[in-house]
């Protein structure tokens, strides 16, 4: 399947994914709640480098040595060190616990999808994935949030399992304008299309003393 990409037809902030369906998807079922998957490009390009400079040094070495030349002295000093340090050496120890976090790290990345900025669509066709960014969310319920009556400044962060609003009013009823951002917001977030609606999280106050 391939990586995500924006398309022109799609909505600001919505990606989309086309391909062979999986074995579990079914249109508006569990296949379209599963995290989009990061190509990991940077990591996966660091560690190539990585290895191609290190491989690249050694055998260099190692065919210089079989051309019957002398090996280059950051091996022989590398091959002494080996030798002569004990297991419990400290620079033993480090080298060996940055080797450990480094594999975890990498470990990490090749079991995790990533893209957590990204949340699943509802499927409408079996071919094809949708997403929608955090921040494109955000903006689409802050912009119902401004309409009702008696809001002044609305904040919105959107996670995988939550939306928070806090919502500041100027005027009317506080219970009033709260009931009627739960409802309308509770209107965008079904609108939104997620294959997992986040659940809503409201606070409305009245604003500060300078107006904040």
């Amino acid at each position: 399947m391939s990586a995500p990409q924006g398309t022109g037809d799609a909505a600001p902030g919505t990606v989309m994914e086309q391909g062979p369906p999986p074995a579990d998807a079914t249109v508006g079922g569990s296949g379209g709640r599963r995290r989009f998957w990061s190509a990991r490009r940077v990591p996966a390009g660091l560690l190539a480098l990585v290895i191609l400079v290190v491989a690249g040094a050694f055998l260099y070495d190692i065919a210089a040595v079989r051309a019957h030349r002398t090996a280059m002295g950051w091996r022989r000093d590398l091959a002494r060190h080996l030798a002569e340090r004990h297991l419990d050496d400290t620079w033993v120890l480090t080298g060996a616990a940055l080797a450990a976090a480094l594999g975890l790290w990498l470990l990490l990345l090749a079991l995790t999808p990533g893209l957590r900025s990204l949340l699943p669509m509802r499927r409408t066709r079996p071919d094809v994935r949708a997403g929608l960014h955090r921040d494109a969310a955000a903006t689409a319920l802050r912009d119902r949030a401004m309409e009702v009556a008696g809001v002044r400044t609305v904040r919105v962060r959107v996670t995988r399992a939550r939306a928070d609003v806090r919502a500041v009013s100027h005027f009317r009823a506080l219970d009033d304008v709260r009931a009627d951002l739960d409802a309308v917001l509770g209107d965008a977030v079904r609108g939104l299309g997620l294959a997992r609606p986040p659940s809503l999280s409201l606070r409305v106050r009245r604003p500060g003393r300078k107006g904040r």
